[in-house]
């Protein structure tokens, strides 16, 4: 699903461990109710989200991890 971020106010938004100040890729999320989590650009705050279910963002993570994406 996407939405904008604006209107997930009130969100935890958290930049990424490997985002830093340097100009490069940033990008933040935010845990939602039901292990839900929302993805943002940190360049890009009011714009879009990509909300994924907690099933899907377990299953991004594993993916990075494992090498697979």
């Amino acid at each position: 699903m996407t939405t904008t971020a604006d209107t997930l106010a009130g969100a935890d938004w958290f930049k990424s461990s490997y985002s830093n100040d340097h100009g490069g890729n940033c990008v933040e999320g935010a845990q939602l109710p039901g292990r839900a989590m929302a993805v943002r650009d940190s360049k890009n705050p009011h714009g879009p989200a990509f909300i994924l279910t907690g099933n899907a963002w377990t299953a991004f993570v594993n993916g990075l991890v494992g090498g697979d994406i």
